[in-house]
């Protein structure tokens, strides 16, 4: 039971981009057609990617399970953690959406899935995780403990890797 629960670290960053285009056109989907009922597969996502990455997510499975597999190129491996924190901002924006929603603040509603779409086309396109650029700097001030992520912490070994894998 305990490992359903868990999430990957290393993450595969060419499956953590594919889901945030997934995360794009479902926001924008919202955005376009202003269906409260568009939240439920958005939020349900977001929160199951906390709980477990990809294994409650259906989302998280095509990508991890169908498309990446099938595309040919190298695929860097990144920390988790920054991750997680990073799917927990989502769920946070979402699950406040709905609530917004529900509560008949639809302006708030679009407004923070536009914050989300805005956040999740950084990933999507670029590679820029600004969840993972928070986490990072709460670490720098010592709100998020050393130990939650010690590849973030140690970035030594992984420049190492990278210096012997540009010398090939």
């Amino acid at each position: 039971m305990r490992k359903l629960f868990k999430f990957p670290n290393p993450v595969n960053e060419t499956s953590a981009r594919l889901v945030a285009r997934g995360v794009v056109l479902q926001a924008i989907l919202f955005l376009a057609i202003r269906q409260g009922w568009v939240l439920i597969p958005l939020t349900v996502g977001f929160i199951a990617r906390v709980l477990s990455g990809p294994t409650f997510s259906p989302l998280g499975r095509l990508v991890t399970q169908v498309i990446t597999p099938r595309l040919r190129g190298e695929h860097r491996l990144v920390p988790g953690p920054p991750k997680r924190f990073a799917q927990g901002m989502g769920a946070t924006f979402t699950v406040s959406a709905s609530v917004a929603w529900l509560l008949g603040a639809e302006g708030l509603a679009i407004v923070l899935i536009g914050g989300l779409t805005v956040a999740a086309f950084l990933e999507a396109a670029f590679g820029v995780c600004l969840g993972c650029l928070i986490f990072a700097r709460l670490m720098r001030w010592g709100v998020i403990p050393a130990d939650v992520c010690e590849s973030c912490n140690n970035i030594g070994p992984r420049l190492e890797a990278a210096l012997q894998a540009s010398s090939r």
